[in-house]
């Protein structure tokens, strides 16, 4: 099949590619690379800047490469919003994507509408950025102007239209299927997100380190969204009690490819605080043989139907709770090269790139 991949949301599409192509289909992956990032892809879309000029470079761009947007069996978008204009205009692309192609997929890979609506309920998700239990979460400043953005708003609109149109959708977390499912059924399918495990490698595991060295991801603007913040904070106090045995590691919005290089050194990665399930910088972590605080509530296993491998140290969105849990392992650090070795056991069994396109291409054929 000839397959069209647009946008990209922290290396899903292009690792996805890379799964579908062992498959020996053709597959054209078009995106910014998620910007700072600089994920690969095969077509160039980057807007630099707001700026007259650079706005008419980047409308001249995508007006010369809808010719290579044309004539595909499958084409998924990764977002309402998957090119970098109005929400308007990208429905309009998606009319335009819907015509000149066989089907298209929304992809359910970040914050939209059925999200942030699933998140305000206060019963979908026990806490999430917006609400802890039926407080609401104070700890992200940006909060009130996302749900601004997302509800009762044109984007909430033509994210509704596109998920009315689309033939099916994508959800990459157990959070989106759990916010698309109620109203789509089976349109909507949990497909876990691919790390392709040759570009992973398990690290050297020390039986019993001395030390554990902790690994903290800080994207600037989004501390706050991931709760990398609140983490942090843990991470200096148990430095400041256990000094021989805590090193940490922070890496600040590097590029993909140095930030896999930076993980290797390190035993434990904080992750995702207000999630249920890991993201891509979590399973990437996992493959190396790094353990991971963070998100993996029981529905997140449930869905992946895993009753006995459940190696994320699930965390509530508490510093107390966090606390407990690193100290827990400082303490019993003979425990590591095991959790080790099951974290990169889960990735093998449930997020394999080879796997995961296999599920996406039955799912395409099914709609």
């Amino acid at each position: 099949m000839k397959i069209l991949l647009l946008g990209e949301a922290s290396n899903l599409h292009w690792t996805l590619a890379e799964g579908l192509r062992t498959f020996g289909h053709q597959v054209t992956v078009i995106s910014d690379g998620s910007v700072w990032m600089d994920n690969r892809r095969d077509i160039n879309l980057c807007r630099n800047s707001y700026g007259l000029k650079d706005s008419l470079i980047y409308m001249a761009s995508l007006l010369f490469h809808l010719k290579d947007m044309k004539g595909y069996d499958i084409v998924q978008i990764n977002h309402p919003c998957f090119f970098d204009f109005k929400a308007d205009t990208c429905f309009r692309i998606f009319r335009f994507l819907k015509k000149h192609n066989k089907k298209i997929f929304l992809g359910a890979f970040g914050t939209d509408y059925y999200w942030v609506k699933s998140c305000l309920d206060k019963a979908t998700f026990r806490y999430s950025d917006f609400y802890i239990g039926s407080n609401f979460n104070t700890h992200i400043p940006d909060n009130e102007a996302t749900i601004r953005e997302w509800i009762n708003s044109r984007k909430a609109y033509i994210n509704k239209k596109m998920a009315e149109e689309a033939n099916g959708i994508s959800c990459c977390l157990y959070e989106y299927y759990a916010s698309y499912y109620p109203e789509f059924g089976t349109k909507a399918a949990y497909l876990p997100l691919p790390i392709n495990l040759q570009e992973h490698p398990l690290r050297d595991i020390p039986e019993n380190p001395k030390e554990v060295q902790f690994f903290i991801g800080i994207q600037k603007n989004r501390n706050e969204l991931k709760g990398t913040d609140r983490m942090y904070n843990v991470l200096k106090e148990l430095e400041l009690r256990y000094p021989q045995n805590v090193k940490i590691a922070k890496a600040v919005s590097v590029p993909y490819q140095e930030y896999n290089r930076m993980m290797y050194g390190s035993d434990v990665l904080f992750d995702q605080l207000y999630s249920y399930t890991p993201g891509m910088n979590g399973l990437i972590a996992m493959a190396k043989g790094l353990v991971i605080i963070g998100g993996g509530e029981p529905e997140m296993y449930d869905l992946l139907n895993e009753k006995e491998n459940k190696p994320i140290i699930n965390v509530l969105p508490d510093e107390e709770d966090i606390y407990k849990k690193a100290e827990s392992l400082i303490l019993h650090r003979e425990s590591l090269k095991q959790r080790s070795l099951d974290c990169r056991r889960f990735v093998e069994q449930h997020h394999d790139h080879v796997k995961v396109a296999a599920k996406y291409l039955q799912f395409w054929k099914s709609r």
